[in-house]
């Protein structure tokens, strides 16, 4: 017979600052859907002179129902997400906020996530299933908030420090690149990075690749809008057959852990590399160790993982490196692929750069 044991006793402590937690986590996946909400109707940029404002006159000037609007701002101003004044019974937005929740061309913006998030959390039964049956979902498959999101999340990122610091991190492909060279940037979804290099360095020839032909056709507007469209080709295609122009360069925007087959996606890079060309790799930030993701970015990144980054690769069979895979992994892979050189250029707290050549 088995022998009973007594269950460990609990810490009422213990117990009490895990529950906060949890408490906390509920009003946090909540509040993200105002967030959402608050993006989308343009509630915080109504408020972005910082100028103290009442209910009555945020729904006056976005058009929208004051009764909603008053348990908003209840919740936003419980959340540090906007400011009261318990004397005048105004709100506003400090200027912190302002850059964080409605300048999308400060770096600190990040209004893009709160699209990412509610466009996830759509997926859910598809998510549940995929647990039970080791199937998957296709980006392509998701809430179309998802491609919005992720150009609006990640551009920040990239405009203050693409050009800046990641290219002048590779050795020799900046020059490269200020006489004139080839680019593919693969995975180029709604072509936010293209568009920026394309301005950087006018003498580029620029190439933008991705599957998702919405995403192409957002991009070719996009890169016409800002005038750079007549150095920018788009075109939808695999990682793995992306054409040979003999690129000076073949950039991977946080996309090559996503894919059924990176290790074909890397080979074909090489392929395609001119002479002295390199492999820039921008993947999110992850540590070595499975412990070294237990913090704020790895929580949010693993999340991510597991709702979109691995389920696209597990949904095309293949080989479901995950958003938190480590360096080692990368370079094994580089290697796999005929990238023998593979190191970190560069970093920022959310995404590690690795340049990549034969």
């Amino acid at each position: 017979m088995p022998v009973a044991t007594t269950p460990p006793a609990v810490n009422p402590e213990k117990l009490n600052a895990f529950l906060g937690k949890v408490v906390g986590d509920f009003g946090a996946a909540l509040s993200s859907t105002l967030v959402y909400i608050g993006q989308v109707l343009g509630l915080y940029k109504a408020m972005a002179d910082s100028q103290p404002i009442t209910p009555e006159e945020l729904a006056r000037r976005t058009k929208t129902h004051v009764r909603y609007v008053r348990e908003w701002l209840i919740n936003q101003a419980a959340g540090g997400y906007v400011e009261f004044d318990p004397a005048s019974g105004h709100y506003h937005l400090s200027p912190e906020q302002v850059a964080a929740l409605t300048d999308e061309d400060s770096p600190a913006f990040v209004g893009g996530g709160f699209y990412v998030i509610k466009a996830m959390g759509q997926a859910q039964a598809r998510i549940i299933e995929a647990f039970r049956t080791g199937g998957g979902l296709l980006w392509k498959d998701n809430d179309p908030d998802l491609f919005i999101g992720t150009e609006r999340f990640f551009r920040p990122g990239y405009k203050a420090h693409l050009v800046a610091e990641w290219i002048p991190a590779l050795e020799g492909v900046d020059a490269a690149m200020r006489q004139g060279t080839a680019v593919a940037d693969v995975g180029c979804g709604h072509g936010a990075s293209t568009i920026l290099m394309a301005h950087a360095f006018p003498k580029c020839r620029f190439y933008g690749f991705d599957n998702h032909e919405p995403s192409i056709q957002h991009a070719q507007k996009a890169a016409a809008a800002a005038g750079v469209g007549d150095r920018i080709t788009f075109m939808v295609s695999e990682a793995g057959k992306i054409p040979n122009h003999q690129y000076g360069l073949v950039a991977f925007f946080d996309c090559l852990h996503d894919m059924g087959d990176p290790e074909g996606a890397l080979r074909r890079a090489r392929e395609t590399l001119a002479p002295g060309g390199k492999v820039m790799l921008v993947e999110p930030m992850a540590g070595e160790r499975v412990e070294e993701n237990f913090n704020p970015i790895g929580r949010i990144f693993s999340a991510a993982s597991t709702l979109c980054c691995t389920a696209n690769s597990m949904a095309l069979k293949g080989l479901a490196l995950g958003t938190v895979v480590s360096d080692f992994s990368l370079r094994e892979l580089a290697r796999d692929a005929g990238l023998g050189h593979f190191r970190r250029a560069t970093q920022t707290p959310f995404n590690r750069i690795f340049e990549l050549k034969a």
